[in-house]
């Protein structure tokens, strides 16, 4: 009966933090997708692409590679930040996203390439044709498998 009170009273405590609330949820799954960026390398490739685009190739190589690094580390940070905080607000923000001004909230990608949604059983039932094409790992890049679009 000793050990079951403690067990007990800390279920309940991790019940009270973790469930019933869609802001904690949301506040979680964005700091998953921001923490995973370094894995996923769109902020690093948008920033490199978009230094091309509006500095010239000189400095897509120099100053946007270095810029990439440290809008990933930044994003990569932040994302770490919100998933173990997830269950508290943030101060003055609630539970919205922080450093908007420096990186948006939602996960970003080159203007050259957006992944598409994983064609399976679960998102297309494929009943037009019986297969379907799609991203096959939509977070590599060049991964692109696409005979048919059925969305």
């Amino acid at each position: 009966m000793r050990k079951t009170l403690p067990l007990l009273a800390l279920l309940a405590l991790a019940g009270i933090l973790v469930s019933g609330c869609a802001n904690p949820e949301r506040k979680f799954g964005r700091g998953m997708g921001n923490m995973f960026d370094i894995v996923r390398g769109g902020e690093f490739r948008r920033t490199m692409e978009q230094s091309y685009l509006y500095d010239g190739p000189d400095f897509a190589y120099t100053t946007g590679f270095f810029r990439g690094i440290n809008r990933t580390f930044a994003r990569t940070g932040i994302g770490i930040y919100e998933v173990v905080t997830a269950p508290f607000p943030n101060p003055g923000h609630g539970y919205d996203p922080i450093c908007t001004s420096y990186l948006t909230p939602a996960p970003v990608y080159p203007d050259n390439y957006a992944p598409n949604i994983v064609e399976d059983s679960m998102f297309v039932t494929d009943s037009n044709l019986g297969f379907g094409g799609g991203d096959v790992l939509p977070m590599v890049p060049g991964s692109r498998f696409r005979i048919f679009d059925t969305q």
